[in-house]
Formats: C-alpha cells, sequence, structure tokens
C-alpha cells in the first residue's frame, strides 16, 4: 500500500512539473531571424512552411492579409524547408507537417502551437486577440 501511495505521489508530482513546464514554455529562437523577430517586443506569428507547397502559399495569403489588415500590430517569422539553416527551427519547435504556426507572445513565450494545415482568417484573430 504504501508503495502504490509513493507511486502515485510521484506521478502526481512529474504531471505537475511538466503542465508547469508545458504551460507557457518560452520560444526556442533556432535561427537569427527568430532571435531577431522574437526579440522584439511584439507578438510572433512563427510560420514554418515549404514555399514550394500549395497549402503553404494559401496559407502565406492569408497570414499576409491578416497583417496588412492589423496594420502589421504582429510580426511574421518565416521557417522555411528551402533555408539549411531553419532546419534546427523545425527540430526545437517540434515541426513534422506543413503548413505549421505557433503563436509567440510579446515575452517570448509559446502562447499557441495551431494544429498543423491551412488555418483561417478567423482563427488567426482569435488567437492574436487572445494574446498579450
Amino acid at each position: 500500500m504504501r508503495r502504490v501511495l509513493m507511486f502515485v505521489v510521484v506521478i502526481m508530482l512529474l504531471a505537475a512539473a511538466g503542465l508547469a513546464v508545458a504551460a507557457n514554455p518560452d520560444a526556442p529562437k533556432s535561427t537569427p531571424e527568430l532571435k531577431q523577430i522574437i526579440s522584439a517586443g511584439k507578438k510572433t506569428l512563427v510560420f514554418f512552411l515549404n514555399p514550394q507547397g500549395g497549402p503553404c502559399r494559401a496559407q502565406n495569403e492569408i497570414v499576409q492579409k491578416l497583417q496588412k489588415d492589423r496594420k502589421s500590430n504582429f510580426n511574421v517569422a518565416y521557417v522555411s524547408t528551402m533555408n539549411p539553416a531553419d532546419q534546427k527551427a523545425f527540430y526545437d519547435y517540434g515541426v513534422r507537417s506543413l503548413p505549421q504556426l505557433v503563436l509567440v507572445d510579446g515575452k517570448g513565450k509559446i502562447a499557441h502551437f495551431f494544429p498543423p494545415g491551412i488555418q483561417s482568417y478567423e482563427t488567426l484573430t482569435i488567437a492574436l486577440d487572445g494574446t498579450k
């Protein structure tokens, strides 16, 4: 009984520690562009893409329209499959499917990790409005 109780306590502590870390981790700054843009103090949309892919081009049109409509009140950092220097960022963020968007708040913390695929204008607007 004592072992079971100890096991449960250890599991609960590990789970709590994992939630604390996963709740709002620092955004990796794996490339010079990410270091510069995320450090600017504004919200940043990190956009992982293959510039030749149709879904990525469609997502880019949505992101560009949103940035124009919101008068650039957030930054966009492009991380491309075509740039060998960007490879580390794909691993650091755990990106395996494209397009992939990650919203970083003004303090450099990951605020929202969008599911892979095209995100709508409305979805991005809601996420940006809900992030400081």
